[in-house]
């Protein structure tokens, strides 16, 4: 019976190790490519935030959620359709969830509508993606 137990306990831990070596891997390759720390919600709720990585793919914005298995990103924004919605600073019972974002913006597209926590610099860069797109696309407000 003992055998058995840890046979079980060593298999969970072997698991457990995979799983967390797959998402360190996932968040170093992420980075590397051109990827921004920032955190996103999508239904306005102060618990409601989830640390990523976002990284700019064309006129595409893709967010990849860090606790994620998922090989694809959890959100893609078009850049043609975002609108940004409002701007304004973490509140103070955000500051637990979103501990190095100093910007908090709202943006709208055709298919949701999510809030981004940043810091000054990649918010910095994703205004300039943002205003970068060729002439005649639609601009955000």
């Amino acid at each position: 019976m003992a055998e058995t137990v840890a046979i079980i306990v060593g298999v969970v831990l072997v698991l457990v190790c995979l799983a967390l070596g797959w998402l360190a891997v996932r968040r170093v390759r992420l980075m590397r490519g051109g990827g921004v720390d920032l955190c996103l919600r999508r239904r306005f709720a102060v618990t409601d935030w989830h640390f990523g990585v976002g990284r700019y793919r064309g006129d595409e914005f893709a967010w990849y959620r860090l606790t994620s298995f998922r090989v694809g990103p959890t959100v893609a924004i078009d850049r043609n359709d975002l609108e940004i919605v409002d701007r304004r600073a973490p509140l103070p019972g955000e500051s637990f969830a979103i501990p190095y974002a100093t910007s908090v913006i709202r943006c709208r597209d055709d298919a949701h509508e999510v809030e981004l926590a940043m810091s000054a610099d990649v918010l910095t860069g994703f205004l300039s993606w943002l205003e970068a797109a060729p002439p005649g696309y639609r601009q955000a407000s």
